[in-house]
């Protein structure tokens, strides 16, 4: 396989103590994924690490979203999608017959490029995943889900006066942080993230950037991103993704200051992308 895999010995930054390397949440190996005729990622092999952010780089139809789609199989919804390989969450492979893909997408939610609330108010909008998985035995309970998962998504204050509002009467920043409360309502072991911050302004982008470094205490965050100063800013570990295959995985800072691949120098620098 043409690839390069940056050594993931640990550095305090990104791995905790020295020679400790956090262990992986999701191990992907030789996955294939074709649309139709059409092979859009060629084997691709990486460790997904728990509590950690790790951001998925390169250029416009590289193959970054559908390896992120791949890790809850959002792509089964895809007509004429076909993938093979192997995808284990905790060890236990998600594309196995009887798994229940509800229940998969619940330990693993997602975020997507464009605000999407749902037409309700925003407490409903929060309040809708732990009603439908049974999450609170009582109102009271609903009540502490959703008010939890608004503080941790940095927006129950700002909210906090008009949760029958509807949600799309917020701001795009607001809209995506309620898409992340509304994520994590029902603690998700896994958030993936394709590109949540292309649509909002710098400022609603620092309040996201600031939210994913609090959640990966708590959880693991796979995102996608355009942006490469971001990928720098929020990210433990870095893949960089070309022609749909991956190039180079390691840590993000040998990944931004001393790749081994001249691909990833050349990206990374702008001479393509």
């Amino acid at each position: 396989m043409a690839m390069t895999m940056t050594t993931m010995a640990a550095t305090e930054t990104a791995s905790g103590p020295a020679g400790h390397v956090p262990p992986s949440k999701m191990e992907v190996s030789g996955l294939d994924v074709f649309y139709g005729a059409n092979q859009a990622l060629f084997d691709v092999d990486m460790n997904v690490a728990e509590n950690r952010v790790s951001a998925l780089i390169g250029p416009s139809g590289c193959g970054k979203s559908t390896f992120l789609r791949c890790l809850n199989r959002m792509n089964d919804i895809i007509e004429g999608c076909k993938v093979s390989g192997n995808v284990l969450l905790d060890g236990n492979d998600i594309y196995a017959r009887e798994l229940d893909v509800v229940q998969l997408r619940a330990r693993v939610g997602m975020v997507f490029q464009k605000p999407n609330p749902f037409p309700k108010s925003i407490y409903d909008n929060v309040a809708y995943g732990p009603r439908i998985h049974g999450l609170a035995e009582n109102a009271g309970e609903l009540d502490e889900i959703v008010e939890n998962s608004l503080r941790r998504a940095g927006l129950f204050e700002e909210v906090a006066e008009r949760m029958s509002a509807s949600g799309t009467s917020l701001s795009g920043g607001q809209q995506q942080r309620l898409c992340i409360a509304r994520a994590i309502a029902i603690s998700p072991e896994v958030i993936l993230m394709d590109e949540p911050c292309s649509a909002l302004d710098p400022i609603a982008t620092a309040k996201v950037e600031e939210l994913i470094d609090a959640l990966k205490q708590d959880f693991t965050i796979a995102i996608v991103t355009h942006n490469m100063q971001q990928a720098a800013r929020v990210s433990q570990y870095t893949a960089f993704f070309h022609l749909g295959k991956l190039v180079e995985f390691g840590e993000t800072e040998a990944i931004f200051t001393n790749p081994e691949e001249k691909r990833t120098q050349d990206y990374i620098t702008g001479r393509f992308g």
